[in-house]
């Protein structure tokens, strides 16, 4: 072990090759998972700042505030990093659905053995 974080008490996040890292959300309450998205550490700096979760949109390359024009917002309640602090673990209170699609989770399908994907019922739309 080389690297200190793993062993140290400090938040040192460890950013991929595009300056990002992965953070995976759940319902604090239920335990649901909701969504993986990805932050940089502007989207880390005004979640801890705000209390409201920012992601970085690898599609459009712009910082973007969960629910700015959903209302669909997602309170942090904790934040948790993995051993090697590449990953974060968001802990939300959800205002509404957390997918785009309407859907509480972007969860909401199982793969199949034949490839065919299987709608959740607990997931559903509304």
């Amino acid at each position: 072990m080389d690297d200190q974080r793993d062993t140290t008490d400090r938040f040192l996040p460890r950013f991929d090759a595009a300056g990002l890292v992965t953070a995976i959300v759940t319902d604090a309450e239920t335990h649901k998972l909701l969504m993986v998205a990805h932050m940089n550490a502007e989207a880390i700096e005004r979640t801890r700042a705000t209390g409201q979760a920012h992601f970085w949109s690898r599609s459009r390359a712009a910082l973007w505030r969960k629910g700015e024009t959903s209302g669909n917002e997602l309170t942090i309640v904790e934040m948790r990093v993995d051993c090697d602090q590449d990953a974060l673990l968001l802990r939300v209170t959800p205002v509404g659905p957390a997918c785009h699609t309407g859907r509480r989770s972007c969860f909401y399908r199982r793969v199949e053995g034949d490839d065919s994907l299987t709608f959740l019922a607990d997931d559903a739309q509304g």
